[in-house]
């Protein structure tokens, strides 16, 4: 009944976003769609975009559960009222902050190995 929705924002959703923004962004993306999923750069997209489409109050009953993560998540990117250099500055901010994370010695074992598998 619904289009494909997640929990949270899925990195399949990172390249159709590419055009909505300059070309910084795009050029941004170009490279984040080359990294596997498990890269700290797509990690740190994929929670971005989480943080500003609000995914953890998104539920099967909502409208935008209803338009699918994908499209969801580039009107928010589009709907972002900052610059492209404010857009990525956020994404570089959360980059850091999956690095901390990454190396605080608290993600689980298995999420860990998925991540230095992926690295």
């Amino acid at each position: 009944m619904y289009p494909e929705s997640e929990i949270l924002f899925p990195p399949r959703c990172i390249l159709p976003m590419r055009d909505l923004r300059g070309p910084a962004w795009a050029r941004l993306i170009d490279r984040i769609t080359t990294l596997p999923d498990g890269h700290e750069d797509v990690l740190a997209m994929s929670l971005m975009a989480s943080r500003m489409a609000s995914c953890l109050t998104c539920d099967l009953d909502s409208y935008r559960s209803s338009l699918g993560c994908c499209i969801c998540s580039g009107r928010t990117i589009t709907g972002f009222k900052g610059t492209d250099r404010e857009l990525i500055r956020s994404f570089e901010e959360t980059r850091e902050e999956v690095r901390a994370y990454l190396a605080s010695g608290q993600v689980p074992v298995a999420i860990a190995a998925l991540v230095k598998q992926s690295a």
